[in-house]
């Protein structure tokens, strides 16, 4: 598919470093900076999550563990749905009411996140990876429509969560 030293490969590499570490800094800032686990608990309570503080660690663990994986080039499609299964989460609960544009807190920023994990999941990490050093590029499932079908999966990942912890706490949609 790809040859060794082909352009590609280190796209893709640099797609999984980049976003796979800002992931997993973002997990670290969850647990380690401003308000910590406490501050994002309160935080996610305030936008209609239940259990706050199960759904601040379950998010910063996931955003360390999803973003490692995805930086590695391990189990890619996974780390992918780990992703999107966040990103649903922060539309459905926060960025879906401030409209398209992320100077407006809109889901700009996280749908262009969202498809980059997608189409990670559809690519595949690329020779430059865990996943091809131990064979995993030769399995079906872990690439093409089978890895964009398991990086999609972290959306109804999600549906299950907000179906069991969201409560909205808004009326309103701003559509400014």
């Amino acid at each position: 598919m790809i040859e060794t030293g082909d352009p590609a490969d280190l796209a893709l590499l640099l797609l999984r470093l980049y976003f796979g570490l800002m992931m997993v800094a973002h997990g670290l800032n969850h647990i380690f900076g401003g308000g910590r686990i406490e501050g994002a608990s309160r935080w996610f309570e305030s936008l209609g999550l239940r259990h706050g503080k199960l759904q601040a660690w379950a998010a910063a663990l996931t955003e360390c563990g999803a973003g490692l994986l995805l930086a590695l080039g391990l189990l890619t499609p996974v780390a992918a749905a780990g992703f999107v299964g966040l990103l649903t989460v922060a539309i459905a609960t926060h960025h879906r009411f401030h409209g398209f544009f992320i100077i407006k807190e809109g889901v700009e920023y996280v749908l262009a996140i969202m498809v980059v994990a997608l189409a990670l999941g559809l690519l595949g990490p690329g020779q430059w990876s865990i996943d091809d050093a131990v064979g995993f590029t030769d399995q079906v499932w872990l690439q093409g429509w089978w890895g964009g079908l398991i990086a999609l999966s972290g959306a109804l990942v999600a549906a299950l969560q907000l179906a069991v912890f969201y409560r909205s706490p808004r009326q309103e949609v701003d559509s400014t």
